[in-house]
């Protein structure tokens, strides 16, 4: 896997992960999105790229009931998935998306 390759399957991971976090905390709709595409693009900003810590902070928050290591067991299982999907595409939606995240970061 290259660079790029690990990025993207970050920025997915995350975007998964946001889906996965947004459920547990009651969010639904557009702001379920939003929260998934927030994580997702904070994987390009230093300040920003703690997944774990904004998820475990945003539960306690909430009083959501998740153990550290359940959310550690969910970013695994999640990044397995998100490789998969890349290693299925090429060059594809999620190579796309990661550019559209990126690039709304930066923009």
């Amino acid at each position: 896997m290259t660079g790029s390759e690990d990025i993207g399957t970050t920025v997915l991971r995350n975007m998964l992960l946001g889906r996965w976090a947004a459920d547990k905390l009651s969010i639904t709709g557009s702001d379920a999105d939003n929260y998934a595409q927030d994580l997702a693009q904070g994987t390009y900003d230093p300040a920003r790229n703690d997944v774990f810590s904004k998820i475990r902070k945003d539960f306690d928050a909430a009083g959501v009931s998740i153990s550290d290591t359940q959310i550690l067991s969910a970013m695994t299982e999640l990044m397995i998935r998100a490789g998969n999907q890349l290693s299925r595409s090429t060059g594809g939606v999620a190579d796309a998306a990661a550019v559209k995240l990126k690039r709304n970061l930066m923009g």
